[in-house]
C-alpha cells in the first residue's frame, strides 16, 4: 500500500517516493482469560468478534487478532477490580474508599484517557493486569436499548466489538520508544523502552464480554451509584461495583513478539515557487485490522482524491507558490510513529521552512465534522468551510453543520495524530474529520467492523461526505499553499492567549496557594501588540504591493509559532515543548493549556509552576519578537 500510494501520488503530478525506518513493533503470539467463579465454575472469553455473514472483513482468514500493541508479554492470576475509566482521580476515588488494588486486576472502560494510561495508572497503583472493554453508554443514542438493531441488521454496536489500540504512554512520548529524539534507522542505537510501554499485561474485550465479569462484583466493593466519579456507570444491566469479589479471580496471558522491522511513509511532493514555504499535508495508512475503512482509509481516499485535484491544475501550467508535500505515515497506530521518525529526520528543513500541518486521519466515521486548530488557522478554516456543501440536508454547507455541533468553538490540539510532532517542533497545524454524532451509527473504532460493508450500509452510503471532506481539505490546502499573503488570523491567536489565561487564572484559585503570573499577562500583552504590527505590516505590504516587504510578512507568520517551543521540553517529558498547550499528562488526548503552569498547580508543586510562568512566558515573548516590526 505505501508504493501503490506513492504511484497514485506520482499519476498526478507530485514526485513520489518511499521514506524508510526501522522501528520496535510488537505483534501478538497467543493470549487467553478466564473468570472462576467463587463455586469454581469458569468463564472462558473468546477475546474474538463475531464472524458475520453480511461482512466478509469479518471472516478474512489473516485478520488481526485483537490484542494492545506494545503491551507486555505476562500472566496474572488474581482478584480483580473495576476501576471506571483509569484515571489518577478514579484511582484516588478507589483508594478513599478502601478498595484493595495492589497485586489485583484492574478492569478499565475505554473512553476518558488514552488507553496506554490506563495500564500505566493501573501499574502506580500495584495492580498486575488491565482488562479494556467498551461500553455502549458511550455510543450515543444509537443503541440496543433504544430499541436500535445491532450491526449488522442495524446501526447499533455489535455486542462482540473489540477496540484493538496501543497502549503506549503516549503523553510522555510519542514515536519509536526505543530512539527518543532521533530517528530509527538501521543501525540506530536503541534506548530503554520501558519509560513509555507498560510493565503489566493488558487485553482489550467486547461489553459482550465484560458482562459477566462485572456482574461477577455485583454486591461486592462499592455499588457504582455510590462512587462518586463521572461516567463511572455504563449502560450495562450491571452495578459497577468497585469489587474485589471474594473467591471471583481472573486469569489472563497476554504473549507478545517483539521486532525491530522496517516501515515506510510514502511522500509526495510539489515544488513551489518559494521554496522556503511549505505546506505539509499528512493522513496515516497503517490500520489494527484488515478493513479500516473510517481509520484510516477515508482519510487516505481523500488524500488520493486531493492529489488528483492538483494534478488537474498542473496540467494547465499551473505552480503553486508554496511547496506542497503529502505524507501517508505508516505505523500511525502503535504510537504516531511514521510521522515522529520523519520529523526527528527532517527537523531542520521543517523548522526552516515548513508553514503549516493540516491532518486528516479519521476523513469520515459519521456526519458530525470536527475540526481542531492552532488558532491562527481558525478563520481562514472556517471561511473554506462556508463553501462546501454538506450532504446532511439541501442549502446546508459544511460550516452550518459544524457550527451547530461545535458552537462554533474551534478545538485545541492536544495528541493522539499525527500533527503532534510538527506543533511541538512550533508548526501551526489543524486536524479535521466528520465524526460520529449522538443519532449516527455506531462507529466500531478499531474492530473487525470497521469495514467497507459497515461504511457503504451504514457510515457514509454513496460517500457523499466524503467527496465534501475531501473538497474542504483541497480548498483549504489550496489556499494555503497559493494565497500571496499566508492566510493567518494573529489576533485570533491573542484572543486564544487571554481565554487560556483566564482559565488558568480559575485553576489557581482552586487552590488555597497563589501564584504570581503578572509576567505570564504582561508577555501575553506584548504579545497582542507584536501580533497587531504584523497584521498592519501585511496590509501595508498588500496596499503597496511591495515584494520585498510581503515577504517579510509571510516569513514572521511561517516562524513566529516557534517561538513557543521551549528548550526541554515540559517537565518529565521532554518531547513535548510547546508551552502554549500539549495533551494533559493523564489524559493523553485531551489538550491542557500552558501545560507546565497548569499541570503543576493541580500537582500541588507551586514552585514548579512559578518556574513555568517564566519558561512560559518567556515563549510567548520569543514568539511576539518573531512578529514585532
Amino acid at each position: 500500500m505505501a508504493q501503490w500510494t506513492a504511484d497514485r501520488w506520482s499519476e498526478n503530478g507530485f514526485q513520489g517516493r518511499l521514506d524508510e525506518y526501522h522501528t520496535y513493533l510488537n505483534y501478538p503470539v497467543s493470549h487467553s482469560l478466564s473468570l472462576t467463579y467463587p463455586n469454581g465454575s469458569v468463564f472462558e472469553a473468546s477475546l474474538e468478534e463475531a464472524v458475520l455473514a453480511e461482512d466478509e472483513t469479518s471472516s478474512y482468514p489473516d485478520r488481526i487478532p485483537t490484542f494492545n500493541g506494545y503491551s507486555f508479554t505476562g500472566n496474572a492470576t488474581a482478584e480483580y477490580v473495576y476501576v471506571g475509566r483509569g484515571q489518577v482521580a478514579d484511582f484516588e476515588v478507589l483508594v478513599a474508599l478502601g478498595v484493595p488494588l495492589q497485586g489485583k486486576i484492574a478492569l478499565a472502560k475505554y473512553g476518558g484517557p488514552f488507553r496506554g494510561l490506563k495500564v500505566k495508572n493501573a501499574a502506580l497503583y500495584g495492580m498486575v493486569g488491565c482488562i479494556l472493554f467498551t461500553d455502549p453508554g458511550d455510543d450515543g443514542n444509537i443503541t440496543e436499548a433504544n430499541g436500535y438493531a445491532a450491526y449488522p441488521d442495524g446501526p447499533a454496536r455489535n455486542p462482540t466489538s473489540v477496540q484493538r489500540g496501543s497502549v503506549q504512554f503516549l503523553s510522555t512520548y510519542p514515536g519509536d520508544p526505543t530512539t527518543p529524539g532521533y530517528p530509527s534507522k538501521q543501525d540506530s542505537p536503541r534506548a530503554d523502552k520501558s519509560p513509555v510501554v507498560p510493565s503489566i499485561p493488558s487485553l482489550p474485550i467486547s461489553y459482550t464480554e465484560a458482562i459477566p465479569l462485572l456482574r461477577a462484583l455485583d454486591g461486592s466493593g462499592t455499588p457504582g451509584s455510590q462512587v462518586n466519579r463521572t461516567n463511572w456507570v455504563g449502560a450495562l444491566n450491571v452495578t459497577y461495583s468497585t469489587g474485589p469479589a471474594p473467591g471471583a479471580t481472573l486469569s489472563m496471558s497476554n504473549v507478545m513478539r517483539d521486532a525491530i522491522t522496517p516501515i515506510w511513509n510514502a511522500v509526495g511532493i510539489i515544488n513551489g515557487t518559494t521554496p522556503d514555504e511549505v505546506l505539509v499535508i499528512g493522513n496515516h495508512r497503517d490500520a489494527w485490522i484488515v478493513g479500516g475503512a473510517a481509520d484510516p482509509n477515508s482519510g487516505s481516499a481523500i488524500m488520493v482524491e486531493l492529489s488528483k485535484a492538483f494534478g488537474k491544475l498542473l496540467a494547465t501550467g499551473w505552480q503553486p507558490r508554496r511547496t506542497i508535500v503529502l505524507c501517508s505515515w505508516d505505523a500511525e497506530e502503535y504510537g504516531l510513529v511514521g510521522s515522529t521518525e520523519w520529523v526527528e529526520e527532517h527537523i531542520d528543513w521543517l523548522t526552516g521552512s515548513a508553514v503549516a500541518y493540516l491532518n486528516i486521519d479519521v476523513g469520515v466515521s459519521g456526519k458530525s465534522p470536527g475540526l481542531s486548530a492552532t488558532p491562527e488557522l481558525g478563520t481562514i478554516a472556517t471561511d473554506i468551510m462556508k463553501k462546501i456543501v454538506w450532504p446532511t440536508m439541501p442549502n446546508e454547507t459544511l460550516y452550518d453543520a459544524w457550527s451547530a455541533e461545535s458552537d462554533g468553538e474551534i478545538g485545541i490540539l492536544g495528541s493522539g495524530s499525527d500533527y503532534t510532532s510538527f506543533l511541538h517542533n512550533g508548526i501551526s497545524s489543524l486536524d479535521m474529520g466528520s465524526d460520529q454524532g449522538a443519532d449516527d451509527p455506531v462507529y466500531h473504532y478499531h474492530s473487525n467492523y470497521d469495514s467497507y460493508h459497515w461504511m457503504a450500509t451504514f457510515g457514509d452510503p454513496g460517500y457523499h461526505y466524503h467527496a465534501a471532506m475531501g473538497q474542504y481539505l483541497t480548498l483549504l490546502a489550496y489556499h494555503l499553499a497559493n494565497d500571496e499573503m499566508i492566510p493567518y488570523d494573529l489576533p485570533a491567536y491573542t484572543t486564544a492567549l487571554h481565554s487560556y489565561y483566564e482559565e488558568l487564572l480559575a485553576t489557581i484559585d482552586s487552590t488555597s496557594e497563589t501564584v504570581d503570573t503578572q509576567e505570564l499577562a504582561a508577555a501575553i500583552t506584548q504579545f497582542e501588540t507584536s501580533a497587531n504590527e504584523a497584521m498592519a505590516l501585511m496590509d501595508q505590504a498588500v496596499s503597496t504591493d511591495d515584494a520585498a516587504l510581503k515577504t517579510v510578512v509571510n516569513r514572521k507568520f511561517r516562524d513566529f509559532q516557534r517561538g513557543f517551543t521551549s528548550a526541554g521540553g515540559l517537565p518529565d517529558r521532554g518531547f513535548y515543548k510547546h508551552v502554549v498547550n500539549a495533551p494533559g499528562i493523564d489524559t493523553g488526548y485531551a489538550p491542557t493549556t500552558f501545560p507546565g503552569i497548569t499541570e503543576a498547580v493541580e500537582a500541588g508543586n507551586f514552585s514548579r509552576a512559578a518556574e513555568w510562568v517564566v519558561r512560559t512566558s518567556l515563549g510567548i515573548r520569543r514568539a511576539a519578537d518573531i512578529l514585532k516590526t
